[in-house]
């Protein structure tokens, strides 16, 4: 098994994971506003406007997504839509270069199935350096469902230390980028499920069950 953080170790390389995502969108906003202070031209002002809208937009999908794949999201016993589950993988994935299909039921699940599921969506973006799509597959009765995340795309892959760290294997020293998949482990062990990865050329599959 993979070397178990502290409380504090897990809380702090967490926050860090959560920092780095949301550092570029917010920085973008204040470079929007500072063009908005400086600059006369008025087309020049149009686009800082855009600018800050769509890093705003970026800002508040990575916050609100992190909200329920690292949040405590209510009581021990909390259960959590797979409907905001959905909006909110939506929100986070949608991009440019990445786009996201769910298939599944609309039901409420204990929050920790939800919690790794999201953590799951991360890592199927987190495969396709290059962009491409991102389906999740829910399967079963609730609360007892499985979970697939395809990632399909040019160079697909999740590197070794990622799949050893969510398989519980021993890795490289933990650091903020690669807490999502062993924190992903811890969550999986908790909501009874054991995960596997699966790779082929184009194609990365991570599944929970």
């Amino acid at each position: 098994m993979s070397e178990q953080l502290g409380n504090l170790d897990l809380a702090a390389l967490i926050s860090s994971r959560i920092c780095h995502d949301v550092i570029n969108p917010v920085g973008a906003i204040s470079n929007g506003l500072e063009m908005l202070a400086e600059e006369p031209d008025e087309e020049m002002r149009v686009q800082a406007m855009e600018l800050i809208r769509n890093s705003a937009r970026q800002a508040a999908a990575k916050l609100q997504f992190a909200r329920l794949a690292f949040g405590a999201a209510g009581s021990a016993g909390a259960e959590i839509d797979l409907r905001d589950a959905e909006k909110v993988s939506r929100d986070f994935v949608q991009s440019a270069k990445h786009s996201l299909e769910w298939k599944g039921m609309a039901a409420t699940l204990p929050k920790n199935k939800v919690k790794l599921l999201l953590n799951l969506v991360a890592l199927g973006v987190v495969a396709l350096p290059r962009g491409g799509v991102v389906t999740v597959e829910i399967v079963g009765e609730p609360p007892n469902v499985a979970f697939t995340v395809t990632s399909k795309g040019e160079a697909a892959k999740l590197n070794e230390h990622v799949t050893g760290l969510l398989a519980g294997a021993n890795g490289a020293p933990i650091d903020s980028h690669s807490i999502q998949p062993y924190y992903a482990n811890l969550v999986a062990q908790a909501a009874g499920l054991g995960l596997s990865v699966e790779a082929k050329d184009g194609e990365v599959v991570l599944k929970a069950a």
